[in-house]
């Protein structure tokens, strides 16, 4: 699963749980180091581009999520919210200047320019990190590297698990809670709303996974109960090889920067 994380202009939407330095966060200029990586990340972090868009497997089998998240909820999430995106997104680029370019181009320079292609196409991005931030069985803390840079950013696992989970309950309407590294290396948690990532960050960002907090993801299983659902994500469905993963290739990029 790959990505890529810059942008120039400010994001409107965001918030930031801590620290108070956010990548979310427009700042007074950009150091040579930030372009830098920005142009890193632009060329080295992309999905593969087609003549048109498909619809991206899923990483697990439609039960495998089951009790936790149901196959008939899984039907409607992946098979007819994400597929829509993507067809929506194919129909909306067409003949136009964003046709052939790779997803990540096109939420960029999609983003408060061409509202329609920028939340087809970020949508698209956004339920392809999402299926991938969770997994069967998964659930627990992290270890190694990615458990230790939690635990100085947030003071403790008990802490950060407080504030992501207090982030993906509190949030209001539609919008997704990211675990995020910073241009320096730091570990933050971000909220969005509606289809706004990080890729449209003003600074260099490394999503490391997501929880979708959007209705659809959960109301089918959940009814009205977002608090319920956060936390039996967080419990028993993140996965934190993907985001371990997803650290080392941050910090193999901010190594050569």
């Amino acid at each position: 699963m790959a990505f890529s994380v810059f942008a120039a202009a400010p994001a409107s939407g965001f918030s930031t749980i801590k620290p108070s330095t956010s990548c979310s966060r427009l700042g007074s200029s950009f150091s040579g180091r930030s372009l830098q990586l920005r142009a890193q990340q632009s060329r080295k972090y992309s999905f593969h581009v087609d003549a048109k868009f498909d619809l991206p497997p899923l990483p697990y089998a439609p039960t495998d999520l089951e009790p936790y998240i149901s196959e008939r909820t899984i039907e409607f999430h992946y098979g007819k919210h994400h597929r829509a995106y993507v067809e929506n997104l194919n129909k909306l680029i067409a003949g136009t200047d964003f046709e052939g370019k790779s997803l990540e181009e096109i939420i960029k320079a999609s983003h408060h320019k061409s509202p329609a292609v920028f939340n087809n196409a970020a949508q698209v991005w956004n339920h392809t990190f999402f299926w991938n931030s969770l997994k069967k069985n998964g659930g627990g803390e992290p270890k190694g590297k990615l458990r230790q840079k939690l635990e100085e950013a947030f003071g403790s696992m008990e802490l950060f698990e407080e504030d992501i989970l207090a982030a993906g309950k509190t949030l209001f309407g539609s919008g997704w809670v990211w675990l995020v590294a910073n241009e320096d290396g730091d570990l933050e948690i971000e909220k969005t709303s509606n289809a706004e990532n990080p890729l449209v960050f003003p600074r260099p960002c490394f999503p490391l996974l997501t929880i979708d907090v959007w209705e659809h993801a959960y109301y089918l299983d959940y009814q009205n109960r977002k608090p319920a659902f956060v936390d039996m994500v967080y419990d028993n469905l993140l996965n934190w090889e993907f985001a371990a993963a997803n650290y080392e290739k941050a910090t193999a990029l901010l190594k050569t920067a």
